[in-house]
């Protein structure tokens, strides 16, 4: 039955993961050391066979996690506040690490005590439950916890609060005859999965189908099918690369205005399902992959390693990471060309190039206007500081141009001669393609560019104009 938390004498007792905060500090931990020391992952597998407590131990001392950032329950919080101000004694118990456990108490300033995990003892279940009773001296008590690992808890404790329960604690509170409470979220974990997925960004995809575009071959079924099983591999494997750059970016995304919003930062989905979700969508991925040719499969698992490569360490280099970028949404092209056994132009692929780095240098340059005066690296979480503001603005309004001058020349190539019945017509895309270059940087420059530049593209409806109107002149000069 639910009842609210008596405001008695009887120490109230907290845990932590799950319960106080959405999310789980070892996972935390595991992610912030992957991002902080890649290269040193190994060392996990040592500590692990030492047991749980000396993995959560060598974890803490390793890793930094600002506790004021942490997605707190309110509804939890605003309990144990009330029940401090009726001077209740609230002990914070938990089988986190004992280092982020007064950190966390530190920061709400809501604990008498701390009771956590150190490198001996790993204080879960049981062995909480006789530390609450050693403490108690036998004298009754409450307790507010979330998993399985809480049931023997709330048997023995008073009354007890259920936070966001497990199949076992939400078993457990069904049956309970004693006084208890529930708090569950309202956001829904299915759709919180879904965002995670980010499939707005499946529109950065459809750059696969421009070799078929560019070849003329609309009607070819054969070929439009394995564009389009191309363009879902991309798609499944994006997101789940999506998925492990949020978990590793998790400590830079609690500190940004919008991205805390985020289902990993702000703990709406937990980081194993996530995990669980990550694989699922890299597996379809490449079973799909299976039936196209190899070259092409080879090309997604490039896309794959450098996508790795740049969440766990490219992204937070100097111009690296703007390079990294515009040469993964190349990757899309080359891998649509393999996908129809077709030659990628060298024309196109020079035109990609810096089409994409200057989009690439938009999404730096919001990024840095977002953190404001006083961004560095430590901050934003890439290696730029404030003052790189205008030097990546006019760096990236300068690959636009190059990329518009790549276009130029292209049109006036003896291949254009050679595929088109009158090229002169395709010249009137290098104002359409200046016009969606120089609008998209004025935005940004105004902040009003708040998303991806190459998903604002594919949804803005002037830039859907411009597409048009410059596939419009494709058809007539090719066809005229």
């Amino acid at each position: 039955m639910d009842t609210y938390v008596t405001r008695t004498g009887r120490p109230l007792f907290v845990d932590l993961d799950g319960t106080l905060i959405r999310g789980d500090l070892l996972w935390e931990s595991l992610f912030h050391f992957a991002r902080q020391q890649p290269l040193g992952f190994w060392r996990l597998f040592g500590w692990a066979f030492q047991g749980k407590a000396v993995l959560k131990d060598e974890l803490a001392a390793r890793t930094e996690i600002d506790a004021a950032t942490l997605p707190y329950r309110e509804e939890v919080v605003a309990t144990l506040q009330a029940e401090r101000e009726a001077g209740r004694p609230i002990i914070l118990a938990t089988a986190s690490n004992e280092r982020l456990a007064h950190a966390v108490s530190a920061h709400l300033g809501l604990f008498d005590e701390v009771m956590a995990s150190d490198r001996t003892t790993n204080l879960s279940a049981d062995r909480k439950l006789e530390r609450i009773r050693a403490r108690c001296d036998g004298e009754a008590f409450d307790y507010v916890g979330n998993s399985h690992d809480d049931v023997c808890l709330f048997e023995a404790a008073e009354s007890a609060t259920v936070v966001q329960p497990d199949r076992s604690a939400r078993r457990w509170h069904g049956a309970a005859t004693r006084p208890s409470r529930l708090i569950t979220d309202t956001g829904s974990l299915a759709r919180g999965m879904l965002k995670a997925m980010r499939p707005h960004q499946w529109t950065k995809n459809v750059l696969v189908f421009v070799p078929m575009a560019l070849n003329h071959e609309f009607l070819d079924v054969p070929m439009a099918l394995k564009a389009l099983l191309a363009f879902i591999c991309f798609s499944l494997a994006a997101s789940s690369v999506y998925i492990l750059n949020d978990l590793l970016d998790l400590a830079a995304d609690r500190r940004h205005k919008t991205k805390r919003k985020r289902p990993f930062a702000s703990g709406l989905v937990p980081i194993p399902v996530g995990l669980a979700l990550a694989a699922g969508l890299f597996l379809s991925s490449f079973a799909i992959a299976a039936v196209l040719p190899w070259e092409f499969m080879a090309t997604l698992a490039f896309y794959m390693v450098a996508t790795t490569a740049y969440s766990f360490a490219l992204k937070r280099m100097l111009l690296i990471d703007v390079l990294t970028l515009a040469g993964l949404y190349t990757t899309r092209i080359i891998a649509g060309a393999m996908a129809i056994d077709s030659n990628e132009s060298f024309w196109l692929l020079a035109f990609s190039i810096f089409f994409f780095l200057s989009l690439a240098l938009v999404k730096r340059f919001v990024e840095i206007m977002d953190f404001g005066g006083g961004a560095n690296r430590s901050s934003t979480g890439r290696g730029y500081v404030d003052v790189d503001l205008d030097t990546v603005g006019q760096a990236g309004m300068a690959s636009g141009f190059a990329a518009v001058m790549v276009l130029a020349l292209y049109i006036d190539s003896a291949e254009v001669r050679e595929l088109y019945s009158h090229p002169y017509l395709l010249w009137p895309l290098c104002p359409l393609v200046l016009y969606i270059i120089v609008r998209i940087w004025v935005l940004a420059r105004r902040n009003h560019m708040h998303e991806d530049p190459v998903v604002f593209i594919m949804h803005d409806w002037r830039s859907q104009i411009m597409m048009v109107l410059g596939a419009c002149m494709f058809l007539v000069a090719a066809y005229a």
